[in-house]
């Protein structure tokens, strides 16, 4: 249960009445990596070989937001996108998909001679 006098602060107190300062704890171990194979510490810095810093997390999150605002707009809805790329040939395959497929009685398609 948080401790409501320290607003903003996370202070917590145990079953055992023991109070934990979650700001403190993680202060104190920010640099210490992370468990899993993220590779990255506490903090989100990107860790190499024997743990070194090879990217700060400052330059993750400026990379990130650089790639962010460089998507390409889009000129119509989705679906309109969507449906120019699939009307590349629809006549061609849909008289292939005629000639090899048949509907039966109880209209499922199956390969013509079965």
């Amino acid at each position: 249960m948080a401790n409501t006098r320290n607003k903003g602060k996370k202070v917590y107190r145990t079953m055992r009445g023991k109070t934990i300062d979650m700001d403190i704890l993680a202060k104190r171990n920010e640099l210490t990596p992370a468990v899993g194979n993220a590779r990255v510490n506490a903090r989100g810095d990107e860790l190499g070989p024997g743990g070194k810093i090879i990217k700060k997390r400052e330059d993750v999150i400026k990379e990130y937001y650089e790639q962010a605002g460089s998507a390409k707009p889009s000129s119509g809805t989705v679906a309109e996108e969507i449906a120019e790329e699939l009307s590349v040939d629809d006549a061609a395959t849909d008289a292939e998909f005629e000639a090899e497929w048949v509907e039966d009685e109880d209209g499922n398609f199956v390969a013509k001679g079965d």
